[in-house]
């Protein structure tokens, strides 16, 4: 049913989806304005045959090369190329690879606007209710982004980085939003299918908890259910047959449709929980995605039952949201991505300082079922173990 009054947020991205869409970069960066950038990418994408050919499409361009960006990024690599960029004129960036590399771009592009110390500018939660999420009107430097997994970061208006206590800061302004995003799919060949099948369920979690989000719209609705449908093509597509260009750009395409339901939705308990996971045991955002999704939507099904039973229906199955925990446990299996936090690296012995941590994430304040303290969350914990 329509609601009797909604707001819906647009962004500026333009997204080309097309092998080869790496190669016409120098002019993509022309037209933005782009003349020194700050390339981005994980250690292991920095030696990849897809980050080679970004910097040949650069064709000579003058540009800045960042440091290897960990898996969680920092607070001090994000002041430290925000410093160095300054220092060396750059005027945009281009980010390749998965979230972390398009996260760290949007906290330098927002460092680098807003000035003083990045934490001063992150989203503050204070249970049980109590959200102050900072205004952040200075202009933003743009950004490229060319993913390389699927969890539909590079079109996200909010994220992620890890403070020096290890608790997850979170962030968010429309103008971060990717300017231009290239998805080529034949460059994508070179990442494992168990990566993407893992980031995929990231990009899946974006879609389900955007449609039970206290904030979302009827657009963002609409677009959950059309990439929930075109996820359950596309990640057992990308099992089978992970050198089929045409299931990583289905795959790429349900992902990019996920970042734009979090521009008009935002993300609950599932990910508080996952932002936890990995900045107290460092383990991979897919990962923590891919165990604790049935998990999270199960303590939520009572409090959400109407949009799990649409979700359960865009997946192929009944409509409810038992039927949608069934579905996820079978996706699990059919796609082979981890189903338990002990496979994962997660010790019982980090559950306390999990739980503490989800306690402080924003997630929570969006969820459709409050949480009481600290015990539900380590009943969640026990429960995917």
């Amino acid at each position: 049913m329509l609601p009797a009054s909604f707001t819906h947020r647009g962004t500026v991205t333009r997204l080309v989806l097309r092998e080869g869409a790496i190669d016409g970069l120098r002019a993509e960066l022309a037209d933005l304005g782009i003349g020194r950038p700050l390339v981005l990418g994980g250690a292991r994408m920095q030696r990849s045959e897809p980050f080679a050919r970004v910097i040949a499409a650069l064709d000579g361009l003058p540009h800045v090369l960042a440091k290897p960006v960990p898996a969680h990024s920092s607070v001090g690599l994000v002041a430290a190329l925000a410093a160095q960029s300054m220092a060396d004129g750059v005027d945009g960036f281009i980010a390749v690879g998965g979230g972390s590399a398009s996260d760290t771009a949007k906290a330098v592009a927002l460092l680098m606007a807003e000035g003083g110390r990045l934490a001063d500018h992150a989203v503050r939660f204070t249970p049980p209710a109590s959200l102050v999420v900072p205004r952040l009107t200075a202009p933003k430097l743009p950004i490229v982004a060319i993913p390389q997994t699927a969890s539909g970061a590079e079109v996200t208006v909010s994220l992620g980085v890890r403070d020096d206590d290890g608790a997850k800061l979170l962030f968010t302004d429309t103008q971060l939003a990717a300017r231009l995003v290239l998805i080529d799919p034949r460059a994508n060949l070179e990442m494992p299918a168990a990566l993407m099948c893992a980031t995929g369920m990231n990009g899946l979690a974006h879609c389900i908890e955007g449609l039970y989000s206290k904030e979302r719209s009827p657009l963002a609705e609409t677009l959950a259910l059309d990439a929930m449908a075109r996820f359950a093509q596309a990640l057992p597509a990308v099992h089978r047959a992970p050198n089929d260009s045409s299931a990583r750009a289905a795959l790429l395409y349900a992902a990019h449709l996920s970042g734009l339901v979090l521009v008009n939705a935002r993300t609950c308990l599932h990910h508080a929980i996952c932002h936890a996971i990995g900045s107290v045991t460092g383990a991979a955002h897919g990962d923590a995605n891919a165990v604790m999704l049935p998990h999270a939507i199960a303590f939520n099904a009572d409090a959400a039952a109407e949009p799990l039973a649409r979700a359960a229906t865009a997946l192929g199955g009944s409509a409810s949201a038992s039927a949608l925990v069934r579905a996820l446990h079978e996706l699990q299996s059919a796609i082979a991505v981890p189903a338990r936090l002990r496979d994962i690296g997660v010790p019982r012995k980090g559950f306390d300082r999990i739980a503490a941590k989800t306690m402080r994430e924003r997630g929570l304040y969006y969820n459709p079922r409050p949480i009481v303290d600290e015990g539900e969350i380590r009943t969640l914990l026990e429960a995917a173990y």
